[in-house]
């Protein structure tokens, strides 16, 4: 059904390009015709808008990936620097989960811990949505923030540092062994919004699995029961992505112009003051609106740092096409 539903919306994308281009084609001919300049210029843009349209699916063709299709989590920590920091990761957050909504994804937030100023210490969102972990899997690693401090008296210019961290969700064909003795258990109670039921039982739940190191949470549910589900289906998906990891860096072994994406890896500078500027390290891509960055429009960097992986030019379309 997966597989089925994936084929449905390519095909239909094509079709509405196909009908899109078409319709737009007699629109000119018939403004030419009848000499309405505001109906060319319309069809024009609407043409624009198509192109754009046709570059997005065309770089789509390149999630071939084992589970690029699939749902994923999103986890983001704050670096050193308080409340700053904090911030800056709530500013992540939510460039993350506007990116989301505007491709009409659901977004559910599975765990948070709020900064004690302002912003968030950490948090972990799932994204439900067709090709979620192949657009988002590039957005791994350190972000890095440059302003004026709202949060100093001084008015002076700060540095932030916030981590992204994606992986997939696994489904049920993938199977992961986890034995019971690798597993550190821990409950608390869950912080923020919730009702009393959630706020004062220890329902939350952390699991540590000791061989990787790796700390998985979760505090949506008010069962412990349903929290350490998920938090073991989060933990799954963490230890399949690292698997895939190495695979790939196996395979880029010899290839030196591919950059390994990995944590701890400064990918991306959003410089607010004293000039405006959001710069990929990876791939050279630049903007000069990083209101509009900040607030989901951020496909053009996914773009390039998807096709830089894969090894293909990110000017997919001419301007002939």
């Amino acid at each position: 059904m997966r597989e089925r539903d994936d084929l449905d919306v390519a095909v239909k994308t094509v079709r509405e390009l196909e009908n899109g281009i078409r319709d737009n084609i007699e629109l000119i001919e018939l403004g030419e015709a009848e000499g309405d300049a505001e109906v060319i210029t319309e069809a024009e843009n609407a043409l624009l808008e198509l192109k754009q349209v046709a570059r997005r699916t065309q770089i789509e063709t390149l999630l071939s990936g084992e589970v690029d299709t699939n749902d994923c989590y999103v986890e983001i920590h704050s670096g050193a620097g308080g409340t700053e920091s904090q911030d800056w990761a709530n500013m992540l957050l939510r460039m993350y989960t506007r990116w989301a909504e505007r491709r009409k994804m659901k977004v559910e937030v599975l765990e948070m811990h709020d900064g004690e100023e302002a912003g968030i210490k950490s948090a972990t969102i799932l994204v439900k949505g067709h090709n979620a972990y192949g657009w988002l899997k590039t957005e791994s690693g350190v972000h890095r923030l440059v302003r004026i401090s709202p949060y100093d008296s001084a008015a002076r210019r700060h540095t932030s540092f916030s981590s992204c961290w994606v992986y997939p969700v696994v489904d049920d064909s993938i199977d992961i062994e986890i034995r019971d003795a690798d597993l550190k258990v821990d409950t608390y109670r869950s912080s923020g919004a919730g009702g009393q039921h959630v706020n004062t039982t220890d329902s939350a739940i952390r699991i540590t699995h000791i061989p990787s190191g790796i700390i998985v949470a979760c505090q949506q549910e008010r069962s412990q029961h349903k929290n350490r589900a998920t938090a073991m289906a989060m933990l799954k998906s963490r230890l399949y992505e690292m698997e895939l990891q190495k695979r790939e860096e196996a395979a880029n072994a010899q290839s030196a112009s591919k950059t390994d994406i990995g944590w701890g890896h400064q990918i991306r500078s959003y410089v607010l003051q004293p000039y405006q500027m959001v710069k990929d390290l990876r791939t050279g891509v630049e903007s000069s609106q990083p209101a509009a960055i900040l607030d989901g429009d951020i496909d053009e960097f996914m773009e390039a740092a998807l096709a830089q992986r894969v090894g293909v030019a990110t000017d997919v379309v001419s301007d002939e096409a």
